[in-house]
């Protein structure tokens, strides 16, 4: 059975992740808005640190209500920043908070702006040295997204994003999770 080779043979966590989540579509506003902060928490982390916190994320942001974080104050800073179940970024946790007030600003909704960049005609990688760090596209959507007044959106954490919630598909040719391919239940 083939993967892509980030997924790992020795984390479950990791390989559930890469079998049923990564790449395929997400959309709406709030789920949208967690994807995005997650993937600026995970900057310069290891993704596999962020999948291991991303429960104790969803309950200390009220689930990436983006309406509720965009209300947090001073006190909900200090709150996040003494909460040992997150990632304690004084820098990552503001920018999670003013992008949530970016995003209510949004005419068309987050979800509506992200995925004005899907790509999927992109090509087939056969190997991960086939997988960019950044694409045109994921310039433009990290610009625009900057334009808007996010923050932690550069164009690697852009393409991150982008990979994560199916506007490409960057599983690899005969990857199982490839094409809405069906993973065999482990035995």
């Amino acid at each position: 059975m083939i993967r892509c080779t980030w997924a790992g043979m020795t984390d479950p966590l990791y390989m559930t992740y890469h079998d049923e989540e990564w790449g395929k579509p997400v959309t709406g506003d709030d789920r949208v808005f967690e994807r995005v902060s997650l993937e600026a928490f995970q900057s310069g982390l290891s993704w596999l640190t962020i999948l291991r916190k991303r429960e104790n994320f969803r309950a200390a942001f009220d689930r990436f209500s983006i309406s509720k974080v965009a209300a947090y104050t001073e006190q909900d800073v200090e709150r996040l920043l003494g909460d040992p179940g997150i990632v304690r970024n004084r820098a990552k946790v503001e920018a999670a908070i003013s992008n949530a007030r970016a995003a209510l600003e949004l005419a068309d909704g987050l979800s509506e702006l992200v995925w004005r960049y899907a790509d999927p005609g992109s090509p087939v990688p056969v190997t991960m040295a086939d997988i960019p760090a950044v694409t045109p596209a994921s310039k433009a959507l990290a610009k625009e997204l900057k334009k808007h007044g996010f923050r932690f959106v550069g164009p690697t954490t852009a393409y991150a994003l982008m990979q994560a919630i199916g506007l490409v598909n960057d599983h690899i040719k005969g990857c199982v999770a490839r094409d809405g391919g069906v993973v065999p239940a482990a035995g």
